[in-house]
């Protein structure tokens, strides 16, 4: 492509302006016609650099705009760090174009912090929070072994920490580095329970670094897995106790569900919600709306999902289908039971699947299989159906016995 213009140079600099650029960069600039950049980094430039000076913006359209208006003069546009590492120029170079700009980066102040607390970044999760939301970031942050963050005024360290705590997630020393590169630089070590308890300035980046030998888990929820989680694992209602989906046929269950990370996923008849619960911590990123009309057992919901510390379940207290129509359409749908309305159900749930989705039935009665098998078969030639006996050893009198349970079913179908 012909090049109109000369290219804009984006600078990356530190907090010590130009004192420790290469001679090279300081070259640039003092030779430049207009120099554009933040305030504080136009207040970093010596008086003898004698460019129109232009306070960006921080309206990005605004800021685009103030670009376009260079022309044909030599600029040079000031950010602090790597202008590539969320920074200013990936996003300048893709709406104006790659060709308008040339990067000289400046060591980024997450490579600053790394070095300061002498901890390895390679393999580290690094992100903004600014530009995700901070349930995401959490849950990332839950299996990683080192953490940079850069943070925001409205979220900063100490709300980070507190969201970490929040789901009994304790297991990180934590550095604040405030100022990196300028006379009041600042690094704070501390649990995060002490991060939570104190202010920071706007300036900073966060460090995480994971005590050894921990697993991706609250000390007290070891034990506790991802799926096929012991039945007495969930809080249930007496006198129904025992009338949860039984931990083998959850794990069949889920894995014909086949849920992603970013799935929704509706499970109707929740109960206590053990198929919602053990949902949600595979959906990491998705949605699972537990659906139960017994306020009893919606309760219970809620509180299995404190007691998992998952935050992606809504309990819904309505009964099937009408409760459904505030939903958004699922990529996987769990039926448990459904009494004699199981057909019926797994049909209206099917025309709500998305294409591609899974719906599963758990029922117990041979009638009620035969008749939903017949519904689906309308629907979809290509319907899966098992048995399940199960039957789980036990002790009697020092010796190995077997104790079977309920023989069930299994219905499974894709949506094509």
């Amino acid at each position: 492509m012909t090049q109109t213009h000369p290219p804009i140079a984006v600078i990356g600099i530190g907090d010590d302006g130009l004192d420790a650029a290469p001679a090279a960069v300081r070259q640039r600039i003092e030779s430049a016609d207009v120099v554009l950049g933040p305030e504080r980094a136009l207040r970093l430039l010596p008086a003898s650099i004698g460019a129109k000076r232009i306070a960006l913006s921080g309206d990005l359209e605004q800021l685009a705009a103030q670009l376009e208006t260079v022309g044909d003069r030599r600029a040079a546009l000031l950010v602090f760090g790597d202008p590539m590492f969320y920074g200013l120029a990936r996003y300048v170079t893709e709406r104006l174009g790659k060709e308008r700009f040339e990067v000289i980066p400046h060591v980024s102040s997450m490579q600053l912090a790394f070095a300061r607390v002498m901890e390895g970044w390679d393999e580290a999760y690094l992100t903004n929070v600014a530009n995700h939301r901070l349930e995401t970031v959490v849950e990332k942050i839950r299996t990683a072994d080192r953490v940079g963050l850069f943070t925001s005024e409205e979220v900063g360290p100490a709300q980070v920490a507190q969201a970490l705590l929040d789901r009994r997630i304790d297991y990180f020393n934590a550095y604040v580095c405030e100022n990196l590169g300028a006379r009041d630089e600042r690094v704070t070590r501390g649990s995060l329970a002490e991060i939570a308890a104190q202010d920071f300035s706007s300036l900073n980046v966060m460090i995480l670094v994971r005590h050894p030998d921990v697993p991706d888990r609250p000390r007290e929820s070891v034990g506790q897995r991802v799926f096929g989680n012991p039945d007495e694992a969930f809080a249930q209602a007496q006198p129904k106790l025992g009338l949860l989906t039984s931990a083998e046929v959850r794990c069949l269950a889920l894995a014909q569900l086949d849920i992603g990370p970013e799935s929704v996923v509706w499970d109707v008849g929740a109960g206590s919600g053990s198929v919602s619960i053990e949902a949600a911590q595979l959906a990491t990123r998705g949605a699972v709306y537990a659906i139960e009309q017994d306020p009893e057992d919606h309760g219970l919901i809620r509180e299995n999902a404190e007691r998992f510390g998952v935050r992606n379940i809504s309990p819904v207290l309505g009964t099937a289908p009408d409760c459904w129509s505030g939903l958004p359409d699922p990529d996987c749908v769990f039926i448990a039971g459904g009494g004699r309305e199981v057909a019926r159900l797994s049909t209206d749930a099917y025309a709500r699947l998305r294409s591609g989705g899974r719906l599963v039935c758990n029922v117990i009665s041979i009638d009620n299989l035969a008749e939903l098998r017949q519904a689906m078969l309308a629907e979809n030639p290509d319907v899966r159906v098992w048995m399940v006996n199960i039957a789980r050893g036990a002790d009697q009198l020092g010796r190995l016995s077997f104790e079977s349970l309920k023989p069930s079913f299994l219905l499974a179908v894709v949506k094509a």
